[in-house]
């Protein structure tokens, strides 16, 4: 069954080019990462995953990147979101290079899935076929590594994520328990490539299953 896909928007965006030395310290960066990129995003999950993308694109790394408490759907403002994201390079071309990635994955290559017409109940089961610093240090794995990323709301997220690791040869090596700051959960799986995909496939059957017949034991 194909479900409609449900895409991050990138609300707004700054580049510094050559950061205050005060703020090079609060993120603990190499001094020679002078230049930030500052990007929002309306969905946490996807916001990371671009992240991640962004560092095998560029010579940058993550600085900074955290969700807001309750969700988009509660932003402080309507530029906030659901994440920020701060990448830190040598120079502004680097960073601008990561912000490219970030919105180019955002658009196009990761997206929540929608199990209802409302788009009010949602999953997330996207495959890293070779993940970059970020996510890779996130799950404490090796740098291009495979990485299934499975999030969804509190009871689907820990019957999912059964399902997932019975379904296929891999390790819950991250796990979210709910609830998230977004009020979902999930985890991160490692393994094959193939591995990762058929656990990602079974955590999105199952919770289509609980879509379908939420009483059912």
């Amino acid at each position: 069954m194909t479900l409609e896909r449900i895409h991050a928007n990138i609300l707004a965006v700054r580049i510094i080019p050559n950061a205050d030395d005060s703020l090079v310290k609060q993120f603990n960066l190499q001094p020679f990462y002078r230049s930030l990129a500052i990007f929002t995003s309306t969905i946490d999950d996807v916001g990371y995953t671009a992240l991640d993308e962004a560092t095998k694109r560029a010579d940058i790394e993550v600085a900074y990147a955290r969700s807001f408490y309750a969700g988009a759907a509660h932003a402080s403002g309507p530029l906030s979101g659901e994440m920020i994201g701060v990448l830190a390079g040598p120079s502004p071309d680097e960073v601008k290079a990561g912000v490219d990635a970030v919105i180019q994955m955002a658009e196009s290559d990761a997206y929540f899935e929608a199990l209802n017409k409302e788009k009010s109940h949602a999953l997330y089961a996207h495959v890293v076929a070779r993940t970059g610093s970020y996510l890779s240090k996130e799950a404490g794995i090796s740098v291009g590594e495979p990485l299934a990323y499975l999030i969804a709301p509190p009871l689907e997220a820990m019957y999912g994520l059964d399902v997932a690791l019975k379904a296929a040869d891999v390790e819950l090596v991250k796990f979210f328990g709910p609830p998230s700051e977004t009020n979902f959960g999930g985890g991160f799986l490692t393994g094959s490539q193939s591995a990762c995909q058929a656990a990602a496939d079974a955590f999105r059957d199952a919770i289509l299953d609980i879509a379908k017949n939420p009483i059912h034991y």
